[in-house]
Formats: structure tokens, C-alpha cells, sequence
């Protein structure tokens, strides 16, 4: 150890002794500054960090509640929690490193300036004054006359004692010094050492943390990604809402005319109307009406207990009432009381008028038949939505989905870079897809490509039978029949630039398609052959008269397909044309061969009544077809000059499948044809029990959604079980809902 002041100079007491003496009480002055500013630059920092750690645990408990308050969405409550929790364990990770600095620096510095430089100070207050005494016995012996012995002497023995008290004290002030100056650097570094080992244990512990978070963080985005197409989708379907709400008449409530005794909540009707109170004033309240439950009740306020106004509807009768001054009366008369009632115009008089009549006769009927009810709600044959054994089949999701749509042929790898075990898929062109050309499918727009994950998100039955009728396989030979011509290499994984390039002239340029030569309009032979089998059912709908059964075969299964021996060589069609008669023939690789050359999903053929290939899918018979059509963009609201869209023939046919698929899809169930007949009506006098089901199931829906202004959402849980039961048996088992193809049949 390298001293800093010298013993042997300590004994001379020489001025290079007291020099280095007077640096080193100096250093040492000074070094008890600059540690006392550093232990209170240390403390303020804990104070704040402290602090910190209280508004991040306040803006943690924040998160936590919005968590709470999002349980409706479990994306939503599930991500929060998580990162709350990271959140919480990121704040312990910060109090343990603001008490290891505490302990590292603010104790153990401050330890050191209490004792050790206490120490020092101690020593040198010591030698200090020692070295005034010493002094003074010096200058003492030096006055001392010669001749007086005995005061020599006196002062001999102090001098003495003195130098020797001096060297005692100055060897301990020199070695209290040089221990000083050694245990400094050990102190200093061993407290920063300390201390930084704290940071170290700190960012190795967040790093831990959010490794162990980084791939959950990394789905979350790949479904935000999502999550911004649906958006961006649901905005415009919100805007198109808006604009079409914002034309309607509002000048009158006509528009609540419609009643409906089959309602799955049990309302038949409801709406407002005044009330003549029973006090002496007559005086009238509007108030919240509903006919529901085989009674007449009101209500104030939503929260309010209803009133019941008739206990039971068989018990009275309903007349109009002229007699009084104000108009549009009508009075409810049971064999206890009366209620005068009156509506806002002449026509919500009539219907709530009728909507009590009618509910008198089903309240009748329905005490009558209970016995008979409950015996058809036991049958299978009733064609009902539950035949009680059977439990709901649910969407498939996760490794089921991916099981399936893996197996088939090429989607064992990337349909566009070759890397195994694809996790994505394209639910418009069926082909299975990696991480990373996922995304930048996603960045083409959802008008080339819709990108759906495999394992994370729910799939219809109808997409996944579409993910099977296709493939990586089936893609690429129209994708990329020209690539090895050109000599093109597909890219590598990992190869991102390259895969950009290549995916954009793939899909959007289509610059390896065959483009063989197309005329732009077929010879008129070809066109018959074409049309002859569609022009044939066409015609037999068409001549349906009112109350007429539907005598036409049941839809084939799925993997049947039609003779296509009657048709010519597609190559000699047009896009349009091919499309439309692949979409009849339910040949999904030649639906998507013609889209790959450009056919417009919405072509109509003006031929055949201007119908489209969407319509023509529903003439085929097949679910799938009509999904693939929807998927790629079809207008499931065009219709032919006959005024009929999708849904009408697939009423018209009873397709209960496809009715459901297209009411899902957004069909306007409103829409009638040249005849005035909407879907309703005709299933209504087709006597097709679940095809009436779900369009007043949907009607029901869309009131309920606009009259809670929940415009753009799906609806209550029942309506969308019973539309998820449809499509699993219209996917699985569609023999079951040819129960009515197969009654028509038998007249």
C-alpha cells in the first residue's frame, strides 16, 4: 500500500510533514463535501423514484380497471391484465433497486463519513493540540536560564514527555491518514460497485420479463393488424348505415307498423301511445306500450316495473272509438275496466288494433294446441332449430382448422415462399400462408387479399369447406403458370424485399397468369349450350304462382359436381362468362381461374334476365360456391330484371343454407321483386317453416339493433346460436334441411 504521508517524516516533524498534512486534511475536507452532496443527491433520487414507483402503481391500477370494465371483450381484458401484471412486476423490480441503492449508497457512504472521517477528525484535533504543546515545551526549554537547574530540568522532563506524547500521537494521526486514503477507494467502489450490480439485476430482470411477453406481444399485433381491416370495414358499413338512415322519412313513426306474434322475446308489439288516466281530470300520458306474454302492459321509464293494463287478452275485445274529440282513440275493454288509448296517426291505430286482435286469436289458439306444442317440440320431424339430442357443433378454431386446412394438398408450406407449418391463411384466394407474407398480403388491401389466422381466430363452417375446395396447389397452378416460362424464382424465406416484389406481381399485376386469348363476347351456340340446364330451372321458378310448392331436386352435396360435358372449352369464353358458368357448375378452381383473369364478380348476363354468377351459385345448390363469390366481393343485393336477388331464389328454391349465409352477409330481406314479393312473403306461402324462421329471426334483429342504436353490431346471443346452428347444418349435415325439398316433392 502506497503511503500518503510518511511515518519517518512524521518523526522529524519536518515541513515536507506538515506540508503533505495540510493536502491531505485539505483532500480529505474536500472529499467530505463532495460525499455529502452525493448521499443527498442519492436520497432526492430515491424520494423520486419512490414517487415514481406510486404513479406508475396508480396508472397500473388504472390499466387493471379498464381491464375490468372491458370483460365484454376478452382480447381486450385479457391484454390488459397481462401487461398490468408486467406492469406490477416492473415496479418491484424498481423498489428492490431503489432499497439496493439505499443500502449500497446512501448507508454505506453515509457510514463512512460518520465514522471513518469522524475518526480522522478525532485524530487530527488530537495531534493538533499535542503539537501545540509541543511547541510550547519547546519554546519553554529554549528560555530556560543556564543557571537555574532546577527549571532546566523542570523543563527537560516536559520537553521530553512532550516529543515523546507528539511521536505517539502523530504515528496514529499518520496512520489513521494513510488507512483513510486506502479505505476511500475501497469504500467509493465498492458502494458504485454495488450499485450498479443493482441496475445490472434490474435490466437483466425486465429483460426476462418482456422475452417471456415478446411472442404474446408479437400475436397481438399480428391481430391489430386485423384488427384495423375490420375497423376500417366496420366504418364504412357504419357510414353506409348512416347515409341510409339519414334518407329515410322520419316524419311519422308508419314505419313501426309491423307486429310479429312468432317473436322470440315474446313482444308482439310496442311502441308509444297516449293514456286516459282513470282520475277525474282524464287527464292523458304518453307512455311506453308492448303486448307481450298474452298481456297489455306500460311502462314510463325503461326501468320501470311494466304495468299490466289487461291480465289476459282473451278476457277482452278492442273497438275504435269516434266519439270523443281527440283523434286516433281506441279503447282495450276487459270484463273488470277499461283503457282509452290513443295512437299517433290512423295507421298506428289500425296496426295496434290489429296486433290486439290477432294476439286475442293466438292466445286462444295457443291454450288450445299447448298439449299438441309440447309433443311437436319432442319430434325430430318438426324440422325444428334443436331436436333436443343433438348439442351445438360450435366454430372451429385453432388446431382443428389448421389440422384441416393443412391437409390438403401444397398448404403444408407458404403458398408464395415454400416455409413449412403456414399459420395464415387467405380466405378469398384459399391458399395457406407464413408469418411474414401474411403481412404483406394484409398490406395489398383486402380487395386482393383477406388475411385470417389459423389458429387464433374462430372459422365458419362454410370458409373452412371453401380453405378445402382449393389450396396452395390448385392457386398456383393459375397464379404461377407462367413463372418457370419466365424464368422466375420464387422467393426464399426470409427474403422480405424480394417477397414483396414477388407477391405484388403475383396478385395485383398477375404477371404469371396464362392470359390465353379471350373473345369478348361468345358465339351465340356457345351461349345457349351454356344457359340451356340454368334457363331451364330459371324458367320453372319464374312461373311460381302464389301459395305454389317449389318442384325442384335438392341442392347435391358439396363434393358432387355437375356433368360439364354440355359446356364448351373455357378458354374460348370470357372471363364473366366463365365465371358465371363455373359458379353453376360449383367449380371453385375455375371460379378462380376466371378471377384470375380479370371476370367481374358482378357480371350479369344479359342473356339469361341479367342474372349473376352469385345467383347462378344459388342455382347450383351449393353453400360454398356462394361464399367464395362473397368473399372475392359479390353484391349479395344485385338483382336480375325480374327484381329477384340471391336471397329471393334461395327462398324461392329452399336453400335454407344459403338464406342464412346471405342474411348474414348483409342481404336486404326488403328488397321485392317486379311481383311486390319479398323473401318473407314468399316463404310464407311456400309454407317453409325455417326459412320463415330465420328472415323474421333477422328482421327482428335489425329492429331491435336500429331502435337501440346498435348499428354494425351482430346482435343478441340467440339470434346469432340460432344463425350458427344453421350454418353448421346447412356445412355438416345439409340433408337435414332438405326436409322441405323433399315434402314438395311428394305432391
Amino acid at each position: 500500500m502506497k503511503m500518503t504521508v510518511d511515518f519517518e517524516e512524521c518523526l522529524k516533524d519536518s515541513p515536507r510533514f506538515r506540508a503533505a498534512l495540510e493536502e491531505v486534511e485539505g483532500d480529505v475536507a474536500e472529499l467530505e463535501l463532495k460525499l455529502d452532496k452525493l448521499v443527498k443527491l442519492c436520497i432526492a433520487m430515491i424520494d423520486t423514484g419512490k414517487a415514481f414507483c406510486v404513479a406508475n402503481k396508480q396508472f397500473m391500477n388504472g390499466i387493471r380497471d379498464l381491464a375490468q370494465y372491458s370483460s365484454n371483450d376478452a382480447v381486450v381484458e385479457t391484454s390488459l391484465t397481462k401487461f398490468s401484471d408486467s406492469l406490477q412486476e416492473m415496479i418491484n423490480f424498481h423498489t428492490i433497486l431503489f432499497d439496493q441503492t439505499q443500502r449500497s449508497i446512501k448507508a454505506q457512504l453515509q457510514n463512512f463519513v460518520k465514522e471513518d472521517l469522524r475518526k480522522f477528525k478525532d485524530a487530527k484535533k488530537q495531534f493538533e493540540k499535542v503539537s501545540e504543546e509541543k511547541e510550547n515545551a519547546l519554546v519553554k526549554n529554549a528560555q530556560v536560564q543556564r543557571n537555574k537547574q532546577h527549571e532546566v530540568e523542570e523543563a527537560t522532563n516536559i520537553l521530553t514527555a512532550t516529543r515523546k506524547c507528539f511521536r505517539h500521537i502523530a504515528l496514529d494521526y499518520v496512520l489513521q491518514i494513510n488507512v483513510l486514503q486506502s479505505k476511500r477507494r475501497s469504500e467509493i467502489l465498492k458502494s458504485m460497485l454495488s450499485f450498479m450490480y443493482a441496475h445490472l439485476a434490474f435490466f437483466h430482470q425486465g429483460y426476462d420479463l418482456f422475452s417471456e411477453l415478446g411472442p404474446y406481444m408479437k400475436d397481438l399485433g399480428a391481430q391489430l393488424d386485423r384488427l384495423v381491416v375490420d375497423a376500417a370495414k366496420e366504418k364504412r358499413e357504419m357510414e353506409q348505415k348512416h347515409s341510409t338512415i339519414q334518407q329515410k322519412d322520419f316524419s311519422s313513426d308508419d314505419s313501426k307498423l309491423e307486429y310479429n306474434v312468432d317473436a322470440a322475446n315474446g313482444i308482439v308489439m310496442e311502441g308509444y301511445l297516449f293514456k286516459r288516466a282513470s282520475n277525474a281530470f282524464k287527464t292523458w300520458n304518453r307512455r311506453w306500450f308492448s303486448i307481450q306474454n298474452n298481456q297489455l302492459v306500460y311502462q314510463k321509464k325503461f326501468k320501470d316495473n311494466p304495468t299490466v293494463v289487461v291480465e289476459d287478452l282473451r278476457l277482452c275485445t278492442v273497438k275504435h272509438c269516434e266519439d270523443i274529440e281527440r283523434r286516433f282513440c281506441f279503447e282495450v275493454v276487459s270484463p273488470t275496466k277499461s283503457c282509452m288509448l290513443q295512437a299517433d296517426s290512423e295507421k298506428l291505430r289500425q296496426a295496434w288494433i290489429k296486433a290486439v286482435q290477432t294476439s286475442i286469436a293466438t292466445a286462444y289458439r295457443e291454450k288450445g294446441d299447448e298439449s299438441e306444442k309440447l309433443d311437436k317440440k319432442s319430434s325430430p320431424s318438426t324440422g325444428s332449430l334443436d331436436s333436443g339430442n343433438e348439442s351445438k357443433d360450435k366454430s372451429l378454431k385453432g388446431e382443428s382448422a389448421l389440422q384441416r386446412v393443412q391437409c390438403i394438398p401444397g398448404n403444408a408450406s407458404c403458398c408464395d415462399c415454400g416455409l413449412a407449418d403456414p399459420r395464415w391463411a387467405s380466405i378469398n384466394l384459399g391458399i395457406t400462408l407464413c408469418i411474414e407474407c401474411s403481412g404483406i398480403h394484409r398490406s395489398l388491401g383486402v380487395h386482393f387479399s383477406k388475411v385470417r389466422s389459423l389458429t387464433l381466430d374462430t372459422w365458419e363452417p362454410e370458409l373452412l369447406k371453401l380453405m378445402c375446395e382449393l389450396g396452395n396447389d390448385v392457386i398456383n397452378r393459375v397464379y404461377e403458370a407462367k413463372v418457370e416460362k419466365m424464368g422466375i424464382k420464387k422467393p426464399q424465406p426470409g427474403q422480405r424485399q424480394e417477397k414483396e416484389t414477388y407477391i405484388k406481381a403475383k396478385y395485383v399485376e398477375r404477371k404469371f397468369v396464362d392470359k390465353y386469348s379471350i373473345s369478348s363476347s361468345p358465339p351465340e351456340q356457345e351461349k345457349r349450350i351454356v344457359s340451356k340446364s340454368c334457363e331451364e330451372k330459371r324458367l320453372s321458378i319464374s312461373k311460381l304462382g302464389p301459395g305454389d310448392q317449389v318442384r325442384v331436386p335438392p341442392p347435391s352435396s358439396e363434393g358432387e359436381r355437375q356433368d360439364s360435358s354440355v359446356f364448351l372449352d373455357s378458354k374460348h369464353l370470357n372471363p364473366g362468362l366463365q365465371l358465371y358458368r363455373a359458379s353453376y357448375e360449383k367449380n371453385l378452381p375455375k371460379m378462380a381461374e376466371a378471377l384470375a383473369h380479370g371476370a367481374d364478380v358482378n357480371w350479369a348476363n344479359s342473356e339469361e334476365n341479367k342474372a349473376t354468377p352469385l345467383i347462378q351459385a344459388v342455382l347450383g345448390g351449393s353453400l360454398v360456391t356462394c361464399e367464395f363469390l362473397l368473399q372475392n366481393g359479390a353484391n349479395v343485393n344485385q338483382r336480375d330484371v325480374q327484381g329477384r336477388g340471391p336471397l329471393h331464389h334461395a327462398t324461392v328454391l329452399g336453400h335454407t343454407g344459403q338464406v342464412c349465409l346471405f342474411l348474414k352477409r348483409g342481404a336486404n330481406q326488403h328488397a321485392t321483386d317486379e311481383e311486390g314479393k319479398d323473401p318473407l312473403t314468399i316463404a310464407v306461402e311456400a309454407a317453409n317453416a325455417d326459412i320463415v324462421t330465420l328472415l323474421r329471426l333477422a328482421r327482428m334483429n335489425e329492429e331491435m339493433r336500429e331502435s337501440e342504436g346498435l348499428y354494425g353490431q351482430p346482435g343478441d346471443e340467440t339470434y346469432q346460436d340460432i344463425f350458427r346452428d344453421f350454418s353448421q347444418m346447412a356445412s355438416n349435415n345439409p340433408e337435414k334441411l332438405n326436409r322441405f325439398q323433399q315434402d314438395s316433392q311428394k305432391f
